[in-house]
C-alpha cells in the first residue's frame, strides 16, 4: 500500500490528483493499535477489508513513513485488537480471517446482510460478547458452540428455525436473544445454561417450551411474549430466581402456579384466552409488584389478591370480570388499577374513569358497606349482565357454572338446582356462606361436576352426597370446621386437589392415602400431628404438600424418600429438625436432609 502512495522523498508526489479516502482510514487503525478497538460502525463496508483482520501481524504503514518516533508513536507496542464492531454495513459474509483477531472478546456485527457465519468463529476462545443480530441468517454454526467463555450471545432478527443441539456447551452464557426468528422449538441442553439471567425468545413460533428450562437457576428475565404457547411447563414454577416472566399474546388458557418464584416482581400475560385465574396462581407471589392480564377471558379475581401486598400494576382490563373483591381497595402500594372493557356489576362506568385513586377509595368504601349489610345485593347498573338476576343462567348454560356465593346463606335454595335442569355443570361455587352441611342436593350433578368450592363456611363433616361425585377434581373446602373426612371419599377415583386448609384436624386423614390420583393436598393451618410417609410414598403422583403451621413435633426422615415432591412446605411447626436453615433451602434440600437421617 505504502508503494502506491509514492514513497518519501519522491518529487512527483506532491502534484498527484489526491485519491479518495479509504474506507478505513490509517489513524483509525493506528488508534486501534494502542487502544485495542476498532469501531467501523456505519461505514458501507460490502467486505471487510483485509488488513482489518491482519491489523496485529503486518507492519503498520507508518513504519515506512515516519522515521523519527516520539514516545505516542511506537507502532511495536502495539495492542492486541479486543474489540471489533462492525455493525450497520453492507456485509454478506464474514472472512475465516477472524481467526488471525484470536484476541478479540467483543465482536458486533449486527444489522448486516450476513446469511450465514464463518465456522471459524469457534476458535475465538477469548469471545465473549457476540451480536449478529438483525441479519439474515437461517442457521448457527455448530463450532459457534465451542466458545466456552462467551457471556452475551445475541441473535434476535435473523430467520433460524432451528438452533444447535449442543447449545448447552455455552455454560458461562449470562445473556440470550433468539427473539424474533422463526424457532418452533428449544434444545432442551438448554437446561445447563446454569448462569443465564437473560432470555429472550419472543416473536418466534414455539408451541412449547421444555421443562428442562427450569434448571436455569440463574434465569432472571425470561421472554415468551408473541409465540403459539398453549400452556407453560408446570417445572418453571420452581424457578426461585426469576424476577420478570412474559407471556402476552400466546394461546395460554391458564397460569401456572408458582409455589417457588417468591422473586417474581413482573408476570405479564396479556392477550391470550385465560378465563380462570385461581388462589393458587397468586397465592406465592409475595414480591409481585407488576401483574398485566389485559385481553383474556379472566370472569372473576379470587379473594386472594389481596395477599399480593407488593403490587404497584394491575390490568385487567378487556375481561370478563362482573365483580372484584373489594379487599383489593386495600393494598399498600396499588398506584394503577385498569377495569376499562369488563362487565362489572357494582363499579359505575364513570367512577371508572375518575383514575386509580378513586376507585380503590371507593372499594375500600365498598369493605365498610359490605360489613354493615353482608346480604345486600348488587345495584343495578348501567354495565350490568342482562342475565343479572338471583339466578344465572348465561352461567349455567355457556360457562357450565353453578354459582351462589358471598350470600351468607345458611342453605342454598331449591331454585339453584333447580334451574340447573339438564344442563351439564362443572364448576359449584357455594363458598362464603353459612353453610353447616353440604348441600345435600348437590348428588345431582354427579355425572358432570369436576370442581367444588364449599370454602369459608360452617361445615363440620363431608357428607356421602360429596363422595358421589365420581367426576370430582378439584375439591375446595378450607376454611370450615371439619375435624375429620369420611373413608367413602376414596370413591372419587379422580380427585387431583384437595385443600383442607384452616379447619380442625387433628390427625392426617387417612383416606386422602388411598386417593392415589391425588397431586396437591394443602392441610395447612390445622393442628396435625403426624404424618405416615410410607403411605405417602405410595402416592406417586402427588407434587405438593402445604403442612405448614400445624402441631408436627417430628418430620419422620423417610418423607425424604417421597421423591415425586416438588414442594414440600412444612414451616410453622414445633419439630426442632430440619432447620429453619434447611426449610429456607426449599424442598429438594428439605427431601435431600431428610434421606441423609434415614437409620441405615
Amino acid at each position: 500500500m505504502a508503494a502506491r502512495r509514492g514513497r518519501p522523498g519522491d518529487p512527483r508526489a506532491g502534484f498527484r490528483r489526491p485519491e479518495a479516502a479509504p474506507a478505513v482510514p490509517q489513524g483509525l487503525l493506528r488508534a486501534a493499535r494502542k487502544s485495542g478497538q476498532l469501531n467501523l460502525a456505519g461505514r458501507g463496508l460490502s467486505e471487510v477489508p483485509q488488513h482489518v483482520w491482519r491489523i496485529n501481524l503486518d507492519t503498520p504503514e507508518e513504519a515506512h513513513q515516519n522515521l523519527s518516533f516520539g514516545a505516542a508513536d511506537r507502532w511495536w507496542e502495539q495492542t492486541d485488537l479486543t474489540k471489533l464492531i462492525l455493525a450497520s454495513n453492507k456485509l454478506q459474509a464474514l472472512s475465516e480471517d477472524v481467526t488471525l483477531l484470536p484476541a478479540l472478546t467483543v465482536l458486533d456485527v449486527h444489522d448486516n446482510q450476513l446469511t450465514s457465519l464463518p465456522s471459524a468463529l469457534g476458535q475465538l476462545e477469548n469471545l465473549q460478547k457476540l451480536d449478529v443480530s438483525h441479519n439474515k441468517l437461517q442457521s448457527i454454526p455448530e463450532e459457534l458452540m465451542q466458545l466456552s467463555h462467551l457471556k452475551s450471545l445475541l441473535v434476535h432478527h435473523n430467520e433460524l428455525s432451528h438452533l444447535p443441539d449442543g447449545f448447552g456447551q455455552l455454560v458461562n452464557l449470562e445473556e440470550l436473544d433468539l427473539s424474533n426468528n422463526r424457532l418452533t422449538d428449544i434444545p432442551t441442553s438448554f437446561a445447563l445454561l446454569v448462569n443465564l439471567v437473560r432470555l429472550n425468545l419472543a416473536s418466534n413460533q414455539l408451541k412449547d417450551l421444555p421443562a428442562e428450562i427450569s434448571a436455569m437457576k440463574s434465569l432472571r428475565q425470561l421472554d415468551c411474549n408473541k409465540n403459539y404457547l398453549e400452556t407453560v411447563p408446570s417445572k418453571l414454577a420452581t424457578m426461585a430466581s426469576l424476577e420478570q416472566l412474559y407471556l402476552r399474546k400466546n394461546k395460554l388458557h391458564s397460569l401456572p402456579e408458582f409455589p417457588s418464584c417468591k422473586l417474581l416482581k413482573e408476570l405479564h400475560a396479556g392477550e391470550n384466552q385465560i378465563e380462570i385465574l385461581n388462589a393458587e396462581n397468586l397465592k406465592h407471589l409475595n414480591s409481585l409488584s407488576v401483574l398485566e392480564l389485559r385481553d383474556n377471558k379472566i370472569k372473576s379475581v379470587p379473594d386472594e389478591i389481596a395477599l399480593l401486598q407488593k403490587l404497584e400494576r394491575l390490568d385487567l382490563a378487556n375481561n370478563d370480570i362482573s365483580r372484584l373483591p373489594y379487599t383489593l381497595g386495600n393494598l399498600p402500594q396499588l398506584k394503577f388499577l385498569a377495569l376499562e372493557g369488563n362487565p362489572l356489576r357494582t363499579i359505575r362506568r364513570d367512577l371508572l374513569q375518575k383514575g386509580t385513586q378513586e376507585l380503590l377509595k371507593y372499594l375500600r368504601s365498598r369493605i365498610q358497606d359490605e360489613v354493615r349489610n353482608p346480604n345486600e345485593e348488587p345495584p343495578v347498573t348501567a354495565m350490568t349482565l342482562p342475565s343479572e338476576s338471583r339466578i344465572n343462567m348465561h352461567a349455567i348454560t355457556s360457562l357450565k357454572l353453578l354459582e351462589y356465593s358471598e350470600k351468607q346463606a345458611a342453605a342454598i335454595p331449591d331454585e339453584m338446582f333447580d334451574a340447573v335442569r339438564s344442563h351439564p355443570v362443572a364448576t359449584v361455587n357455594f363458598s362464603k356462606n353459612q353453610l353447616s352441611a353440604v348441600p345435600p342436593r348437590i348428588v345431582e350433578l354427579k355425572d358432570s361436576v369436576c370442581d367444588v368450592s364449599l370454602a369459608f363456611n360452617k361445615i363440620s363433616s363431608v357428607s356421602l352426597e360429596l363422595c358421589m361425585l365420581h367426576k370430582l377434581t378439584h375439591l375446595d373446602i378450607r376454611n370450615n370446621f371439619l375435624t375429620s373426612l369420611p373413608e367413602e371419599m376414596e370413591a372419587l377415583t379422580r380427585l387431583q386437589i384437595v385443600n383442607l386448609s384452616f379447619n380442625r384436624f387433628k390427625a392426617f386423614p387417612s383416606v386422602l392415602y388411598r386417593i392415589l390420583t391425588l397431586e396437591t393436598i394443602l392441610i395447612g393451618n390445622n393442628q396435625v400431628g403426624t404424618i405416615d410417609p410410607l403411605q405417602l410414598r405410595r402416592m406417586d403422583k402427588l407434587g405438593t404438600l402445604d403442612l405448614q403451621n400445624n402441631d408436627l413435633l417430628h418430620v419422620p426422615p423417610e418423607l425424604g424418600n417421597c421423591e415425586t415432591l416438588r414442594t414440600l412446605l412444612l414451616e410453622g411447626n414445633p419439630f426442632r429438625t430440619p432447620r429453619a436453615a434447611v426449610l429456607a433451602k426449599g424442598t429438594a434440600a428439605v427431601l435431600e436432609y431428610l434421606r441423609s437421617r434415614i437409620p441405615t
